[in-house]
């Protein structure tokens, strides 16, 4: 059974967004269906199987909707997407709008145990996922769960070769179906997408966007970056089925009319090649990614050309990172802070300037046609009020982009929702006399030694500046004497090897108390693990940490 998916932002607040002009206030596949009928030839989506128009796009969509239509998928219900990036992913997103249906898209990788409890909770009647990548067989695979997901009727292959028993082929929906297909009158306020974000909580998060939400707010933050409102040129090397990837079929295509530059997987020398042979206005990444490109580009330089920006989100950027990558890509680098959970905000274009080096990493001012940002009091359970500038509290926010509800978890909404609509993020931060939002950390993300604590992003922050750190995660390893005892995890720059003796010296240089140094060193040769959302995958790493026969170096205990 699908889960109830309620507003729990008033609909006055709504509709006065609407009358704002922050929202649109048609649904993402009208508005995408009239950049089609404007220009048809326009190119959507460039991949590794070349480019896409709207024209061709808007037909595959609307043949997989009425393929959908004819699998019993109907207006209201929830159809999981796990599929690489590429236009197949594009085309479901769109068809699940035009059915009046809401997308939940997943990133291919995620282990069967996440995807059965994403199906489950969101109560998914249909999903489509690819028929192979990487070696993992995630159609067949999830053939395999419907025993346990009783509400799950249809499974989609996508990809190359027969489909496997029990799934239907995409290819065959996308020939049989019908491009004369009558797209649904859908209530821009009704449920869009079901965003997921593995957060702190046992099990991922899932949380309701509205068409307004998405294109709207969302797609505000994006319209904020485009200098000259000309359709943008984005590079996506985080995958569109995670939370940053949502500003990919929503935003780029349906609110602006841009076209999609997609990689099925991020490799640095791709990434680089993709900027060149295709000239994106805007790369949208997380910061590791962009450590991972600086390596050739210092080898081998290339400048980019035509770059509006590039959009760094989904971890803290250190200033180290802004300034050799706004050197290297000779355009502004535009610090994102953001969340499945309902908050954007972000440095924009204007000067980018060096950061202040003051306390916590600076990311804008929020703007109110993305959501209003307040500062509430520790430990943030009291009323959303606003605290006096400078004061750290919780981060709380509401606007436009503020979602509608989480999906199958009464009780996070209870947690992270107050009743006039504000999200509480669980992100510590600070708003300046000018109303520049500075983000501390993170209230659960702290690592307590001896009854102290330490914040990881703090320790991160200023062990990127030094001169043999290319990139660092911090974080808490279990100790029996002072519980926990905090890690770093470095790569180091080529050549160098950084000790924990250079690492703490560099600390107490900057002024960071010997109680938060790093006690534990790992030093990771190659590069950081990613999650399949992109994101620096902390798991794998405290799995390395704490694994027997791990060669890690260790700083006196006490």
């Amino acid at each position: 059974m699908t889960p109830r998916i309620h507003d729990l932002v008033p609909t006055a607040l709504r509709r006065s967004w609407a009358t704002s002009g922050h929202y649109p206030d048609l649904d993402l596949y009208v508005l995408f269906r009239a950049h089609r009928v404007t220009d048809p030839h326009r190119t959507a989506v460039i991949d590794a199987q070349g480019g896409t128009s709207y024209a061709e796009l808007d037909d595959r969509a609307r043949c997989l909707a009425a393929g959908l239509a004819e699998a019993g998928v109907c207006p209201g219900d929830v159809v999981g997407i796990q599929l690489p990036n590429g236009w197949p992913a594009v085309a479901a997103d769109l068809a699940i709008a035009a059915l009046g249906a809401v997308a939940l898209p997943f990133p291919v990788g995620r282990g069967s145990r996440e995807v059965r409890s994403l199906l489950s909770r969101s109560g998914a009647r249909a999903v489509i996922a690819a028929t192979e990548q990487r070696g993992v067989e995630h159609a067949r695979d999830l053939v395999a769960l419907a025993d346990a997901l009783p509400a799950l009727r249809t499974v989609i292959a996508a990809g190359t070769g027969p489909a496997p028993e029990g799934c239907l082929s995409l290819d065959d929906l996308l020939r049989t179906g019908r491009a004369d297909f009558a797209p649904a009158r859908t209530d821009p306020d009704a449920a869009a997408r079901i965003l997921v974000s593995s957060g702190t909580e046992a099990e991922p998060k899932m949380i309701a966007y509205s068409h307004n939400a998405l294109v709207g707010g969302r797609g505000n933050t994006l319209a904020a970056l485009l200098p000259d409102r000309l359709p943008p040129r984005c590079l996506f090397l985080v995958p569109l089925g995670s939370a940053f990837g949502t500003a990919g079929t929503a935003v780029t295509l349906a609110r602006h009319g841009g076209t999609l530059v997609l990689l099925d997987r991020f490799t640095p020398d791709a990434a680089l090649e993709a900027i060149q042979a295709h000239r994106p206005t805007h790369v949208l990444c997380v910061p590791t990614m962009v450590r991972m490109m600086l390596d050739p580009l210092a080898k081998e330089p290339r400048p980019p050309t035509g770059l509006t920006a590039l959009v760094l989100g989904g971890s803290p950027l250190d200033a180290n990172t802004r300034g050799e990558a706004r050197r290297a890509f000779g355009c502004p680098v535009v610090n994102l802070y953001g969340s499945a959970d309902g908050v954007n905000c972000h440095t924009g274009l204007a000067g980018n300037a060096e950061p202040d080096p003051g306390l916590g990493v600076t990311v804008g001012t929020p703007d109110p046609a993305v959501c209003e940002i307040r500062i509430a009091p520790l430990p943030g359970t009291g009323p959303a009020e606003p605290g006096d500038p400078g004061e750290p509290g919780e981060i709380i926010a509401r606007g436009p982009m503020t979602p509608m509800c989480y999906v199958g978890a009464p009780e996070l909404n209870m947690r992270y929702r107050t009743a006039d609509g504000w999200v509480r993020t669980g992100d510590l931060g600070i708003l300046d006399d000018d109303g520049t939002l500075r983000v501390v950390g993170r209230l659960k993300d702290v690592v307590i030694r001896g009854g102290a604590n330490i914040s990881p992003a703090e320790v991160e922050g200023e062990l990127s500046a030094h001169p043999d750190v290319r990139d660092v995660i911090c974080l808490g390893v279990p100790d029996p004497l002072m519980g926990e005892r905090l890690a770093a995890c470095v790569v180091p720059h080529y050549g160098r090897r950084p000790t924990l003796e250079s690492l703490g010296a560099h600390l107490a240089a900057r002024g960071l108390e010997r109680r938060k140094h790093p006690e534990r060193l790992l030093l990771v040769d190659d590069e950081l693990p990613l999650t399949p959302a992109g994101k620096p995958d902390r798991a794998t790493l405290r799995a390395r940490l704490t694994a027997p026969g791990t060669p890690t170096h260790h700083a006196q205990a006490g």
